[in-house]
């Protein structure tokens, strides 16, 4: 749960662009990072215009930008903490830390004990084995 509230603020406040490519009325490219590439339409028609300048011919392709802006007002609780709430989240990391700490002894409860003594083996004797 907290995971998936990480993952609403982080992309509620994070603004991003988004460049996209027509050509005509079909979107023919977009981009997260860099500008869309253009299908080449546009350079086609600029090498023809330079030829004939007399003729102008509007160029199909459009380029778009859309630009989302994340929020820029969220308040910081933390400053704001009472004595005894840093207390407690002080107390709370710390017993929560604590848990998965390792055992540092080698010990083995079960040294004292000598295994148990087998007479034959079964499996060798029924022909029973786990492949």
């Amino acid at each position: 749960m907290s995971a998936l509230m990480a993952f609403v603020v982080m992309f509620s406040t994070m603004s991003f662009t988004v460049d996209l490519h027509y050509c005509g009325d079909t979107m023919v490219d977009f981009s997260f990072f860099n500008a869309a590439e253009s299908c080449g339409m546009d350079k086609i028609q600029e090498t023809s215009d330079s030829e004939n300048t007399s003729m102008s011919q509007k160029s199909c392709c459009s380029d778009e930008k859309l630009i989302i802006q994340g929020q820029d007002d969220l308040k910081d609780n933390f400053s704001t903490l009472t004595f005894e709430q840093q207390v407690f989240v002080a107390s709370f990391v710390y017993s929560y830390i604590n848990l998965f700490e390792g055992r540092t002894s080698k010990e083995f409860p079960y040294t004292d004990y000598s295994p148990q003594f087998v007479k034959r083996d079964v499996q060798v004797l029924h022909q029973t084995f786990l492949i």
